[in-house]
């Protein structure tokens, strides 16, 4: 790289990245190809449009690319129509509100409070999914769990013209067929129909792998990432198994919300689904469930107040359990280069700027090689050293010997099925 001030900045953030143990629930690394992909000469083309249907010439290896994404997605998650062109999970949900709900003035969404765990595109003050869209809501039941029974009568309350679940904090296993019984039986009786709308891009690698419920066999319109645990290049997905609406949800993309899609990316996406669809990823999700209950049972084991896991990630009471807020925590912990984030909780009583929890998820470093016992290991950290149990500089070592065992992220490869 000439511009070695650009230079400075890559070579530490690739130190940090390797000398630390990442436990951000929403980041991942991808493979080399993934990597090269979107480095490649594909960041050179316009292509506006879709496949045999652009604005510009030139674009017949740009279609082959992003056809094969296109059909990857669609066998990796089992529906007849995908589109792979969103930049992001935010842009992929702007677009299905506009598709799903043109037409219907300033329709109404009913997703899960905020605070319980809830993305800012599903309704915050600060997002446009509240300023174009009427946002209402439900909570978790007392147990911190979703309360089927109470969804379907915020349904009734609030007559929504959509239906959303997918969260971007929520520990546990969701019934996407409840909820669509949920949705039927609620426009069996009313002239005004509400579709259901899956946000999956948290869980979106524990679907690819068939270890959880598909919400693609239940929602009219699902959503995604292709990072987190994908484990593919930052972007959005959006996927249905209606294709009577794909005309209006491409036309939602483009030229709706987007100009000129992002065909490097694309190249990278459709390697990330070449290597989700190879028997080795199913492998690999299993790790990072075992590891993220390891490392939870760990904390539970010492006296921590931590929620249970059924997925990739768990939430860590962290003002119960050491007096801190999230924002004291997650300071804390970065000094001994274990990364996490500040989080709200089910009830939580705190700003979101503070917060009483971490959320804490093991996709990343499951990806460079975290096993069971090294899960553990780093429960046993995290608790010791915001008990103030274990100096500084006995943690950072601590942290350095596990790190030491793991692959290098930039020479992580991934099996694919395009071997």
């Amino acid at each position: 790289m000439l511009d070695k001030e650009v230079a400075f900045y890559v070579d530490k953030e690739l130190e940090r990245q390797n000398e630390g143990i990442e436990l951000i629930a929403s980041e991942n690394y991808p493979s080399i190809s993934v990597r090269e992909a979107q480095g490649s000469i594909f960041t050179c083309k316009y292509a506006e449009g879709y496949p045999a249907h652009r604005y510009y010439g030139g674009c017949e290896n740009i279609d082959a690319v992003e056809l094969l994404a296109i059909d990857r997605a669609k066998k990796l998650f089992h529906v007849p129509y995908a589109n792979v062109q969103p930049h992001s999970g935010s842009q992929a949900n702007f677009a299905a509100y506009h598709a799903l709900l043109k037409g219907r003035g300033r329709a109404k969404i009913l997703s899960l409070t905020l605070n319980d765990g809830g993305h800012l595109t599903h309704g915050s003050p600060v997002s446009f999914s509240s300023d174009l869209y009427e946002a209402v809501f439900y909570p978790l039941g007392e147990d911190g769990r979703l309360d089927y029974d109470l969804i379907a009568k915020r349904m009734e309350e609030e007559e929504p013209d959509l239906l959303l679940s997918g969260y971007s904090a929520y520990p546990y296993e969701i019934s996407f067929s409840k909820l669509r019984e949920i949705v039927d039986a609620y426009n069996s009786s009313h002239e005004r129909k509400a579709f259901f709308m899956v946000d999956m891009a948290h869980i979106a690698g524990i679907v690819a792998a068939g270890l959880c419920e598909n919400p693609c066999l239940y929602a009219d319109v699902v959503t995604s990432t292709t990072h987190k645990t994908l484990r593919g290049p930052r972007g959005g997905l959006i996927l249905s198994r209606d294709e009577n609406l794909a005309k209006s949800l491409n036309s939602a993309v483009f030229p709706y919300s987007q100009g000129g899609p992002l065909e490097h990316v694309i190249a990278a996406k459709a390697i990330a689904f070449g290597e989700d669809l190879h028997l080795d990823f199913i492998s690999y999700m299993k790790r990072v469930l075992s590891n993220t209950k390891a490392c939870r049972d760990a904390l539970e084991e010492l006296g921590a107040n931590v929620s249970d896991t059924e997925n990739h990630l768990f939430l860590l009471n962290v003002f119960a359990s050491y007096s801190l807020t999230g924002r004291e925590a997650q300071t804390k912990l970065e000094e001994i280069g274990i990364t996490t984030n500040k989080n709200m909780i089910h009830g939580d009583t705190k700003k979101p700027k503070d917060a009483s929890g971490l959320r804490i998820g093991f996709a990343a470093v499951t990806s460079r090689g975290c096993t069971k016992d090294d899960a553990r290991s780093i429960g046993k950290l995290i608790h010791s050293y915001l008990k103030d149990e274990m100096s500084k500089e006995e943690a950072l070592k601590e942290v350095q010997e596990i790190v030491s065992r793991w692959e290098k992220i930039e020479k992580l490869q991934f099996s694919t099925i395009s071997m």
